[in-house]
C-alpha cells in the first residue's frame, strides 16, 4: 500500500502568483504585510509590520513582552540565517532565588517566568539589516490598531473570560486594560490599547535626530533597551503578585537585564532529507528534534511508514516522535549539545530499530559517549489546585489552552512571507501574552513567560541560569532544494509545532500534496513526552488525533496500545506556507483553516 492520494477538495486555493505572498495567524497581520509589499516594500519590511500588528491582534497569542524565532534567506544570500529574538534569563534569575521562594518549578504565569524580552530587539535588527522601509512607516499599521481600535476575536474574548477573576481579584491591572466595562469584552466588539500606541510612538520619536534610516532604527533599539519600556517594567514587576504556583512573589528583572540584550543572527542546523534541505535553529530551540524524527523515519523502506493517514504510517511516526523528544529533553538546550551525534546516521539507525509494533510509554533517550543525559521529573499530575482535584496533563487539543490561573500551553502565533525578489521569512513571535503576568498599565502589555521551559534540578544544558536562554518552543522552517529556499513554514502549538510541520513535509515532499492540503489534512501529535510548559506533566503512551483521521486509523492506534485523546475534526495546528516553485517561476501560499482566523494573500 502506498502514501494516501490527496483529496481532490482543499478548504481554500493554494495561492499562485509572480509578486509577493504573505500568510499569518490572523487576517489584518496578512493584509498588512501584503500592503507593504504592494507599495514596494521587501519581504522584511513586510514581516516586521504584520508582525507589530499580530502584538495588537492577538495579544492572547504574543505581545512585546515576549519572544521571537526566524529563519529567512535573502535574495543576494547563499545560505538561510537564523534570527534569535529568544531572550536569556535575567541576571538574577538563579535557581537557588526559585528555591527559596519555595518553589519547585519555574512558575506558568507570573513575572519569575520571564526571560527578558527579545521580539522587538529581534524585528527592528531584521528590519536595520535587511529591509528597506522607515520605522515610522512599518510600525504605522500597528499604531492605527492599537490607538483606533480593532474586532476584538471570539478567542481573546473567551480568554479573558477565562482569567477574568485572576484579574479582577489579582492581577487588577489587566482587569482594568482588558475588562474597562467590568466585563470581559464580546466577540466583535472594537477594542483599543493606547498605551502601546504610545509605546510604538517614543520608539519612532526617540530616532527624530538621527542621520539615516539605520540610526532611526538603532535609537528605537536602544529606546526600547534603556528607556521607558525598560524603567516600568522593571518597577512594576518588582511589586509581589499572584503566580501560576498560587503564591505571590516579586520579579527579578531588571533595567540592566533589558539594556545587557541583543538580538542576534545564528547559522541554523541542516538535514537533508529526499532531495531536500530542511534548515532549523539550533538545539537552543527545540528544531532538531524535528530533524532527528525526519532521519529516523528517512530510513524505512517504503512510504507508508511515513504516511500520516495510515495506521501504520501515524503509529511509526508517534514512535519516531518520542525518541526524538526524549532526546530534546535529555541533551538540548543553550549549551554543548552533541548535534552532530543525534543527527547521524548511525544514531538515527539505532533509534530506528527500537521502533515495534505497539507504542512504547517509556521514556527513552539514546546514548551519546561521553554525555550523561539528564532524566526530568516525569510527573503525570502536579499539586492540588484549590478545588481539591489533581492537575493532570493538558492534552493540548486546541488553542487557546489557558487555565484559570493564567498558565497557558502552546498560543503562540505565525507569520511567511515571499516577493518577487527572492527574499523569504518564516517567524513564530509568542510569549508576553496577555495572560502571562500583570498588564504594566503604562505599556499597556506584559512580559512573557519561556523561563517555564527551565528546570530547577541540576545537570539539564536546560537548568536555568542566568544569561542562559531558555529552550524555546519556537521553531520556523525554511526548506531549500540545491541551495535554494523553496519553502518557509511553521505553526503556533508550543510542543506540537514541529509535530504538525512534519505532517506537513512528510506530504508535500513524501505524498505530492499541495500546500494547502498538507495544511488541511488531519493532524496528530504525541504527548508522551515531558511537556515544555508548566506543570511539565507527560502523558505515557499519549497521542491527540484529529477524527478525521478515520475511526480504522484511531481504532488501529489504540489496538496498537496508543492511548487516544480525539479532538475533534478541525483543531490541531495553525500552519502557514509561502514558497516559491523556481521551475515555474511561480509564488505560492497557504494558510490554516482550523479556527477561522488564519489567512494567506498575494498575487
Amino acid at each position: 500500500m502506498g502514501f494516501t492520494p490527496p483529496p481532490s477538495f482543499t478548504t481554500r486555493p493554494t495561492l499562485e502568483g509572480t509578486f509577493g505572498m504573505s500568510a499569518s495567524t490572523h487576517w489584518l497581520a496578512t493584509a498588512s504585510a501584503q500592503a507593504v509589499l504592494e507599495r514596494g516594500g521587501n519581504a522584511f519590511d513586510a514581516a516586521v509590520a504584520g508582525a507589530f500588528v499580530l502584538h495588537v491582534v492577538e495579544p492572547h497569542l504574543n505581545g512585546p513582552g515576549g519572544d521571537l524565532v526566524a529563519i529567512f534567506q535573502a535574495g543576494d544570500d547563499a545560505s538561510p540565517t537564523v534570527l534569535s529574538g529568544q531572550g536569556p534569563a535575567p541576571a538574577g534569575a538563579t535557581r537557588e532565588h526559585y528555591l527559596g521562594e519555595g518553589l519547585d518549578l519555574v512558575p506558568g504565569s507570573g513575572a519569575l517566568a520571564a526571560a527578558v524580552p527579545g521580539a522587538v530587539d529581534a524585528w527592528l535588527l531584521l528590519l536595520r539589516d535587511h529591509g528597506t522601509w522607515e520605522l515610522a512607516d512599518v510600525l504605522a499599521f500597528a499604531i492605527r490598531y492599537a490607538r483606533d481600535g480593532h474586532p476584538v476575536l471570539e478567542r481573546v474574548a473567551r480568554t479573558i473570560a477565562t482569567v477574568h477573576r485572576l484579574f479582577t481579584e489579582h492581577w487588577t491591572t489587566s482587569a482594568a486594560h482588558w475588562m474597562p466595562e467590568g466585563r470581559p469584552p464580546r466577540p466583535g466588539e472594537i477594542i483599543v490599547n493606547p498605551a502601546y500606541a504610545d509605546v510604538l510612538a517614543r520608539l519612532i520619536d526617540a530616532g527624530a535626530a538621527a542621520a539615516d534610516r539605520v540610526g532611526r532604527i538603532d535609537a528605537a533599539r536602544t529606546e526600547w533597551k534603556t528607556g521607558h519600556v525598560a524603567r516600568e517594567a522593571a518597577a512594576f514587576l518588582a511589586q509581589p503578585h499572584r503566580h501560576s504556583s498560587g503564591t505571590d512573589h516579586a520579579g527579578v528583572i531588571t533595567v540592566d537585564d533589558f539594556a545587557a540584550y541583543d538580538a542576534s543572527y545564528e547559522e541554523p542546523v541542516t538535514l537533508e532529507f529526499r532531495g531536500h534541505t530542511i534548515a532549523k535553529t539550533g538545539a537552543w530551540g527545540q528544531g532538531p528534534a524535528l530533524l532527528q524524527t525526519l532521519a529516523i523515519l528517512d530510513g524505512f523502506d517504503y512510504d507508508e511508514r511515513l504516511d500520516p493517514s495510515s495506521e501504520l504510517g501515524a503509529h511509526t511516526i508517534l514512535e519516531a516522535q518520542k525518541l526524538a523528544y526524549a532526546d530534546r529533553e535529555a541533551y538540548y538546550g543553550d549549551g554543548d549539545v552533541p548535534l552532530d551525534v543525534l543527527l547521524s546516521p548511525t544514531y538515527a539507525a539505532e533509534r530506528r530499530a527500537l521502533i515495534g509494533d505497539t507504542a512504547s510509554a517509556e521514556f527513552r533517550p539514546g546514548s551519546v559517549a561521553g554525555v550523561e543525559p539528564f532524566v526530568p521529573p516525569l510527573r503525570t499530575e502536579y499539586g492540588t489546585p484549590t478545588d481539591g482535584s489533581a492537575r493532570s496533563a493538558i492534552a493540548g487539543v486546541g488553542e487557546p489552552t489557558v487555565a484559570v490561573t493564567g498558565e497557558t500551553r502552546g498560543d503562540t502565533c505565525h507569520i511567511d512571507v515571499v516577493d518577487r525578489w527572492g527574499n523569504i521569512v518564516s517567524a513564530t513571535p509568542s510569549g508576553g501574552w496577555l495572560q502571562s503576568s500583570p498588564t504594566i498599565p503604562s505599556l499597556g502589555f506584559c512580559l512573557g513567560t519561556r523561563l517555564q521551559m527551565t528546570w530547577l534540578e541540576e545537570g539539564s544544558t536546560s537548568t536555568l541560569v542566568p544569561g542562559r536562554r531558555p529552550r524555546t518552543t519556537l521553531t520556523p522552517t525554511l526548506v531549500l532544494r540545491d541551495g535554494l529556499p523553496v519553502t518557509a513554514l511553521g505553526s503556533p502549538g508550543g510542543d506540537q509545532q514541529d509535530q504538525w510541520q512534519l505532517l506537513y513535509l512528510l506530504r508535500t515532499i513524501v505524498g505530492g500534496y499541495s500546500p494547502q492540503a498538507a495544511i488541511d489534512a488531519p493532524a496528530l501529535h504525541t504527548t508522551s513526552l515531558a511537556g515544555s510548559f508548566w506543570p511539565r506533566t507527560w502523558e505515557p503512551a499519549g497521542a491527540v488525533v484529529e477524527d478525521r483521521l478515520g475511526d480504522a486509523v484511531i481504532d488501529g492506534l489504540q489496538a496498537r496500545g496508543h492511548v487516544i485523546t480525539r479532538a475533534g475534526d478541525w483543531s490541531l495546528g495553525r500552519l502557514s506556507s509561502v514558497g516559491r516553485d523556481r521551475e515555474r517561476g511561480v509564488l505560492t501560499a497557504a494558510a490554516n483553516p482550523r479556527s477561522a482566523q488564519g489567512y494567506a494573500a498575494g498575487r
